[in-house]
């Protein structure tokens, strides 16, 4: 009995001391404005059926997004080796123009996107050492080609490289020595813009990412799905998101910080098309919509990027526009600077 008393009182006063040490780091104020941006994929919009530049043009001229973070996604760039193919990343990027929308540019193999690491078909195969010598010269075809484009104001270089847990099957172990040469690659092609790397939210441990590049961006998922547990709601609360920015911020230096995923559609583990609308509903509704939102505003980012456009998009084709309205609603509120 006096070891279980023993036990339990060092438990507690563990408690007691991680609950003092995220209270004395998550000081600072939510911002009085939040600038909202999309993530926007012309493969997942292929994936859900849609006209993917219906879709797009939607996204900028009825919710009026003005800031944008878009994927130079290997099998759509090089389609065939040797072979570039920018055609629908310049419109996406030349139509963001046109309307004054900021773009983040994201480049490399692990972009965002089930299945994280997008490699084409004529490339899987390669040896990772061959792999490695066609990513390089996919990015300075990109980087090259897009850097007279005044609106790309960041270029984003692998997505979340550090969270190997994630996805193993499809990225494998995480290559630290070649996510530098990327970095610097890119730094060499454009000097005038700022890199930025990622890391998950949830997971992540950020120090590796933060380090690694001038900006930082992070994901934000409360609701997830697990096939052995059913949905699983995050237990972080907001504080833990500022806790983490300040310690950061304090060992490594401060830096410009995005919450570049907020995760605002249902974690399906089959395709959406094939999915009753019953389940999308049971796993994202208009309530956990908002209430994810309302919980993101308390984590401290001025800059929050919203995950789940080309799903609302769907979704009111399927006669369902409160998730569509609601981003509506959200971004017209939206301080864009």
């Amino acid at each position: 009995m006096k070891k279980v008393l023993k036990v339990l009182k060092v438990f507690f006063v563990l408690l007691l001391t991680l609950l003092v040490f995220i209270f004395v780091f998550s000081f600072g104020e939510n911002p009085s404005s939040i600038s909202y941006g999309v993530s926007f994929s012309k493969l997942r919009a292929e994936d859900l059926n849609l006209d993917w530049k219906q879709a797009y043009l939607a996204t900028l001229d009825d919710l009026k997004v003005r800031k944008l973070r878009l994927s130079a996604h290997w099998p759509m760039v090089e389609p065939r080796e040797g072979e570039y193919v920018f055609t629908e990343l310049e419109y996406q990027i030349s139509e963001a123009q046109k309307r004054d929308a900021e773009v983040i540019l994201a480049v490399g193999r692990r972009l965002p996107g089930w299945p994280e690491c997008h490699v084409p078909d004529w490339a899987k195969g390669l040896p990772w050492e061959e792999q490695k010598k066609r990513i390089l010269l996919l990015i300075e075809e990109v980087v090259s080609r897009f850097a007279s484009y005044e609106n790309i104001k960041y270029w984003q270089v692998e997505n979340e490289p550090f969270l190997e847990i994630f996805a193993h099957q499809y990225c494998g172990d995480l290559d630290e020595e070649f996510l530098k040469q990327e970095i610097a690659l890119v730094k060499r092609l454009d000097q005038t813009r700022p890199i930025l790397v990622t890391d998950s939210g949830n997971l992540g441990l950020w120090h590796g990412a933060w380090k690694s590049g001038d900006a930082f961006g992070t994901s934000l998922y409360i609701y997830l799905w697990n096939p052995e547990l059913g949905q699983v709601k995050s237990v972080l609360w907001p504080s833990f998101y500022k806790t983490k920015k300040n310690i950061m911020s304090i060992m490594f230096g401060r830096r410009e910080s995005f919450l570049i995923e907020l995760s605002l559609e249902p974690w399906l583990i089959a395709p959406a098309i094939e999915t009753p609308l019953e389940i999308h509903f049971n796993r994202m509704d208009v309530n956990k919509f908002n209430e994810i939102i309302r919980f993101a505003k308390r984590t401290g980012f001025e800059s929050q990027y919203l995950w789940g456009v080309e799903w609302w998009y769907w979704m009111k084709n399927q006669g369902h526009g409160e998730f569509w309205e609601g981003a509506r609603e959200l971004l017209e509120k939206s301080d864009f600077f």
